[in-house]
């Protein structure tokens, strides 16, 4: 179910999901990538074992502002689908800016086209370059302390693990930070943020496949990593899933299946129980592990269902879709979320988030060039805190 476009020949778009099936990034692409992923992990940035008081909060807290990214790759995503791409990109950013403000990065020569396609409403920037629009990934992580401070982390992020080309995202992060004018250190692990799902009360969960791995964390074990994740989220307690490895570029981010509500409240986007593929049981597996599980205060957890579509009925027909309700994003006053053709699974994914977060607007969203590239809504923004 998890997300990404990855490096191909100009003129094919191809999915997340479908990156590791076909050619995959070049002999030179992939030498590239390697090179500066080491140079990445050899230049002078300050390790994070930030400050106790600092933690992530919880996603529904008031947000300063919006991160998105603009793509404008064709090597990435082919001249058919960029233009799909961007038009949906602009949809959300116009959509979220109803609510708060949005900075959209885009790199200098195509930031004529973001402003005409965003419209006035959402800020477009370009003294921030970017590799692609997956914000969630290679953005900062914003932190609070309770008494006005901000500050930012980032999780290093490396092209999930090289298998993309990352010279600008790589330095996004940091880059935000400083335009933000926040603190910033590096964290103890390399990840995305759309691996790391938090409550803001000190529990956090994660799919082992995408962060016990030799491509981010070589050498790295569980308990390491859980020290790392726990020192940069200010959490105590890690709920691990098995997830699945080597199916997306992501190799199965949580926020497309598992989400925190509130401390102690969480949701599972269900697949049918007619599907059996190897997404269906992980969600399956999620859900009954989270219904098992404790909070870091040691409250059970409460788990809610939101059921997915029938990928029999929804508009996409392409094999590597992502139609995730689940991956929707949080602004002020609003959810803003996915609409998929189900016209049934729609109606109930919507009555399901009205219910679970009452007071907001929500709002549904055709993706579908997105979702065709194995991306949500949730993958392509990032938070800013009011601190």
């Amino acid at each position: 179910m998890n997300e990404h476009a990855g490096n191909q020949s100009p003129g094919r778009g191809m999915s997340r999901r479908g990156f590791l099936a076909a050619a995959g990034i070049t002999a030179a692409g992939a030498a590239l990538a390697a090179s500066e992923g080491r140079a990445l992990a050899a230049s002078p940035r300050s390790q994070a074992a930030p400050a106790s008081s600092f933690s992530v909060p919880i996603e529904d807290v008031r947000h300063t502002r919006t991160w998105m990214a603009w793509p404008d790759s064709t090597t990435i995503w082919g001249r058919k689908l960029l233009s799909g791409v961007q038009a949906d990109i602009a949809l959300i950013a116009r959509s979220i800016a109803k609510y708060e403000p949005v900075i959209m990065c885009a790199n200098s020569g195509s930031a004529a086209n973001a402003r005409s396609m965003c419209g006035t409403s959402v800020t477009v920037i370009s003294s921030i370059p970017v590799d692609d629009c997956w914000m969630r990934d290679s953005g900062p992580v914003f932190r609070t302390n309770g008494s006005g401070g901000l500050d930012a982390v980032g999780l290093n992020f490396n092209g999930w693990g090289n298998k993309q080309i990352h010279a600008k995202d790589a330095l996004v992060a940091g880059r935000i930070a400083s335009y933000a004018g926040v603190p910033f250190t590096s964290a103890g692990l390399v990840g995305e943020g759309g691996a790391i799902e938090q409550d803001g009360a000190g529990t956090l969960m994660a799919t082992r496949s995408s962060l016990i791995s030799t491509r981010r964390n070589p050498g790295k074990s569980q308990a390491q990593l859980e020290a790392a994740m726990c020192a940069v989220y200010g959490a105590s307690k890690v709920i691990w899933f098995d997830g699945v490895s080597g199916q997306d570029i992501t190799d199965d981010h949580v926020d497309a299946t598992s989400r925190f509500l509130a401390p102690g409240q969480a949701l599972v986007q269900m697949p049918l129980a007619t599907d059996t593929d190897a997404y269906a049981k992980d969600a399956r597996q999620q859900y009954q592990i989270l219904s098992a599980s404790t909070t870091a205060s040691g409250s059970p957890m409460s788990v809610s269902r939101l059921q997915g579509p029938d990928y029999n009925k929804i508009r996409s027909t392409s094999s590597d879709f992502l139609a995730s309700y689940a991956n929707y994003y949080l602004c002020n006053g609003a959810v803003i979320s996915g609409q998929f053709g189900d016209a049934q699974a729609d109606a109930a994914a919507k009555a399901t988030l009205s219910r679970l977060y009452p007071g907001r607007v929500v709002e549904q969203l055709n993706i579908d060039r997105l979702g065709t590239g194995g991306g949500g809504i949730h993958c392509v923004t990032q938070q800013q805190p009011v601190p």
